[in-house]
């Protein structure tokens, strides 16, 4: 069944009206029919199995049938903050992050950083990458949307980090050195629905000097295998692993 995400909480009404976006894409690029079926996820992450009823000019009226109890989380909050990315690249690592089960990402400007936005132009890049997480969660059947936030400067990140469970930063001399065993170390302490923030690099990596600011933070400095992996690859790999660990190994 085709999933939406509805805004606002659960509802009490029996019947929902759906409008914008979503009705367009329900009955111009699917071509629904009354009697059909579909899948709405409330902002509390509850499903909903609803019946279209009608079909009008602009909206459709569904009907509901009945809750649908599964989570589809990842059982540990997981913020990506990855260093704003070159072309397209940016946009891809949100879509797949998504689909991986991030519960954030947001963009960071480092020393190598390469990418500069224009300050006007963000809320309008916020929309486009908002937009991409929504659709990515609806096509994985997430139970959230991931929110996307703005910009924030490496020193402005390292602030917010404070108020994370655990942190960590992927870095690539340390897998050439081949170190092996920070990341399996910080997993073991981290509880379920405990926050990680993920923390990766620009193209270019880290400098020396925000490697030492990240250590003094109590941040786990970790290596992530003998290869070096694309900037856009790293913060996969490691949801990957916090997948397998917690989805897979915890059962």
């Amino acid at each position: 069944m085709q999933r939406y995400f509805y805004q606002g909480p659960s509802p009490s009404l029996r019947s929902l009206r759906m409008e914008g976006d979503d009705f367009h894409h329900m009955a111009n690029v699917m071509r629904m029919k009354p009697g059909e079926r579909i899948v709405l996820v409330f902002a509390d992450g509850r499903e909903g199995v609803y019946e279209i009823s009608e079909i009008k000019r602009g909206y459709a009226e569904v009907a509901f049938v009945q809750w649908i109890e599964k989570n589809r989380e990842l059982p540990v909050r997981v913020t990506i903050a990855s260093a704003m990315l070159k072309g397209d690249r940016w946009e891809w690592l949100i879509q797949k992050g998504t689909e991986l089960g991030a519960g954030s990402f947001i963009p960071v400007v480092t020393e190598r950083t390469v990418v500069k936005l224009e300050e006007k132009k963000i809320p309008q890049k916020i929309r486009r990458w908002e937009k991409i997480a929504k659709e990515a969660a609806e096509q994985s059947e997430r139970n959230r949307i991931p929110a996307v936030e703005k910009p924030r400067s490496f020193h402005a990140l390292v602030e917010m980090s404070r108020a994370f469970d655990h942190r960590l930063a992927a870095y690539e001399e340390e897998g050439r050195k081949g170190e092996s065993e920070n990341l399996l170390k910080l997993f073991r302490s981290v509880k379920p629905s405990d926050s990680l923030l993920v923390l990766t690099g620009p193209e270019g990596g880290f400098s020396k000097r925000e490697i030492e600011t990240l250590t003094e933070q109590n941040f786990f400095i970790c290596g992530i295998g003998p290869r070096i992996l694309r900037a856009e690859t790293a913060p996969l790999y490691i949801l990957s692993n916090i997948s397998f660990y917690f989805e897979l190994m915890m059962r």
